[in-house]
């Protein structure tokens, strides 16, 4: 996954250069950089990006504390400011001249980004208890899927604006500069291989002025890029490793995510104490939210809780919970406290935590041989553009969510094998000339962009299922609303625990993205487009042979029909039964190039500006 953060000026020094470079740990005062990440046992950081070069730095070239403050923390400099303005002032330049000459354009408060970067947990717990090889395979593969992913921000994401208003945008032809800092663990100890990207907002254009890179495009395609980085990741581990993933669902109702296949979710679990706290403070949140009141009596908010709430009180809650930092520790040293804490307290049997690997590679056999690496790309676009539709609200969206979308489709059909490049391109313009209607409205000189070209579906979907809001509850004398604003939440009911209360939630959007899908295929098969009709109820067939195989029906047997009301069975990937057909419709036997897999997994739902999964 990738998330992402601002980084201004002053955030460098009280943040950045105190903790982030030295393993999230407390650098102790007055201790050079180099010397603080020794004692911590994380390595330095190193520099990344096309315009290094320009900016006199190379490749994986040790980012020093001086040209992180200039770059970072002196509102965008020179990473050689000081040398460049000292050569200046010995020529006889002026001191105003001579600041002028190590600065990069404008003078800027937000100096970057910061994109954090972690693979799946399964593939950290690889990582953390298997050998050195094992670890060096996936730090590699996690090293080079983040190297993509920068490469495609420069070349696809990155603009600079320029003209009144930022009218003007163009792509900074050298590429972007970037210092990449490694981690290993998280604020409970336990671990969490992930990397820290800080990216400099600035850019150069054709004409060799310095500019600002814009940072709404970035947060904007933050979900497509953590897709291609979750993608990119598990495929170069499953390929060199021998193992392959599979999708499990963590939250029901929301969309199951893609993991190692083998690995007990029990050692996830372990590694998840965090979860366990938020969500326990989540549960009381959302109590006084929904028995909030206003001085007249009357409900503050809605008697249920929407996802947009939610989503607001789970970063409280993350917040609230947020443990102290604590003293970092040497790899080596932390592997084997990790695989003893492991053996102690997981559950999970000793055997399995001392062969993880193995285990992985007999679950990856199975797959394997029951799934075969086939990507349609007719039937992939009719997938992304059908929970595309659904998940945006409106059934408006934009071309960098049926990127998003793709990427993840991708991952499930291919479990982990690599991918030709540009595969997720084609499908996207397969979805946008076939199933997309442009409804675009340029008022302004971006809204002639393709990026922000404004889309939506084709179909006519007056059969989807209308969105479910449950009814009001009936008052509760146990649950009553205080009646002065001034006093506490009422009370939890007698023998009750946080996380027990039955807080009414409004039905999350990837239950409708799942009918949707199936609503689609179904008109499709009506259509005259004998292409798409002949394999549409074929995929059903792919489904079934996608899911894990404590999850299969026994052989010969039939699927069951389903209420469209229903929720979707865990663990089959938000795959829907067919109900029986009549002899005229009957399935067709598939040849496997023309199988496919089931609906794509991860993806959020998108409102306005993107956030990180």
């Amino acid at each position: 996954m990738m998330d992402i953060a601002i980084i201004r000026a002053g955030q460098m020094y009280r943040y950045y250069l105190r903790q982030v470079v030295v393993g999230d740990g407390r650098r102790p005062p007055n201790t050079p950089l180099r010397k603080a990440q020794e004692q911590a046992g994380v390595p330095v950081g190193r520099w990344m990006g096309r315009s290094l070069a320009v900016l006199g730095l190379a490749p994986d070239e040790e980012a020093t504390e001086s040209q992180l403050r200039n770059l970072f923390g002196e509102r965008g400099r020179h990473p050689y400011a000081d040398r460049i303005e000292a050569d200046q002032l010995a020529a006889g330049d002026s001191p105003k001249k001579a600041f002028k000459a190590g600065a990069l354009g404008r003078r800027v408060m937000v100096t970057g980004v910061d994109f954090v970067f972690r693979p799946q947990p399964t593939i950290y717990l690889l990582w953390a208890s298997g050998d050195e090889e094992t670890r060096l395979v996936i730090e590699a593969a996690h090293e080079r899927a983040i190297l993509r992913v920068l490469e495609w921000i420069e070349d696809e994401v990155a603009v600079i604006r320029y003209g009144k208003d930022g009218i003007y945008r163009v792509r900074p032809p050298g590429g972007l500069v970037a210092a990449r800092f490694r981690h290993y663990e998280a604020r409970s100890g336990m671990p969490l291989l992930h990397d820290h990207l800080l990216l400099s907002v600035k850019g150069q254009r054709l004409d060799g002025k310095w500019g600002s890179i814009h940072t709404l495009a970035l947060h904007e395609n933050t979900v497509a890029a953590s897709a291609l980085y979750n993608e990119l990741v598990a495929a170069e581990v499953c390929e060199v490793l021998g193992v392959a993933t599979e999708p499990r669902t963590v939250t029901p109702g929301r969309r199951p995510v893609m993991e190692i296949a083998g690995v007990p979710h029990e050692l996830i679990r372990w590694t998840a104490r965090r979860s366990d706290q938020i969500a326990a403070c989540l549960e009381d949140l959302e109590h006084e939210y929904v028995t909030a009141v206003k001085d007249d009596g009357e409900l503050k908010f809605l008697p249920v809780v929407s996802e947009r709430a939610r989503a607001k009180m789970n970063q409280i809650a993350a917040r609230k919970t947020r443990p102290p930092k604590q003293k970092t520790r040497p790899l080596a040293q932390l592997r084997v406290w990790w695989k003893v804490s492991a053996i102690l307290t997981s559950g999970v049997a000793v055997d399995v935590i001392t062969s993880l690997l193995e285990y992985a590679r007999a679950a990856a056999a199975a797959i394997r041989a029951r799934v075969p690496a086939v990507v349609d790309i007719a039937l992939a676009a009719v997938d992304v553009t059908a929970t595309v539709f659904v998940m945006n609200d409106g059934g408006r969206f934009h071309r960098r969510h049926l990127l998003a979308e793709a990427r993840r489709h991708l991952a499930l059909v291919l479990r982990g094998r690599r991918r030709e490049r540009g595969l997720d391109e084609k499908i996207v313009a397969a979805a946008i000339s076939t199933h997309c209607l442009d409804i675009s409205e340029p008022k302004t000189t971006i809204g002639l962009l393709s990026d922000y070209r404004l889309y939506t579906a084709r179909w006519a979907l007056s059969d989807l299922p209308a969105r479910r809001r449950p009814p009001t509850p009936a008052p509760d004398p146990d649950r009553r609303p205080p009646a002065d604003p001034g006093e506490p939440a009422a009370p939890r009911p007698p023998g009750s625990d946080a996380g027990e209360w039955e807080i009414p939630r409004l039905p999350l959007q990837y239950e409708r993205a799942v009918l949707a899908g199936t609503a689609v295929r179904e008109k499709l098969r009506t259509t005259t487009v004998t292409a798409v009709r002949g394999r549409a109820y074929d995929v059903a067939l792919h489904q079934q042979a996608a899911m894990p195989g404590q999850l299969l029906a026994p052989p010969g047997a039939e699927p069951e029909d389903e209420d469209d009301d229903q929720e979707p069975e865990a663990g089959r990937g938000g795959a829907i039964g067919y109900a029986e057909q009549d002899a005229a419709d009957a399935v067709r036997p598939v040849p496997r190039d023309d199988q496919q897999a089931n609906r794509p997994q991860e993806l959020g739902p998108h409102r306005g500006r993107e956030t990180p999964l």
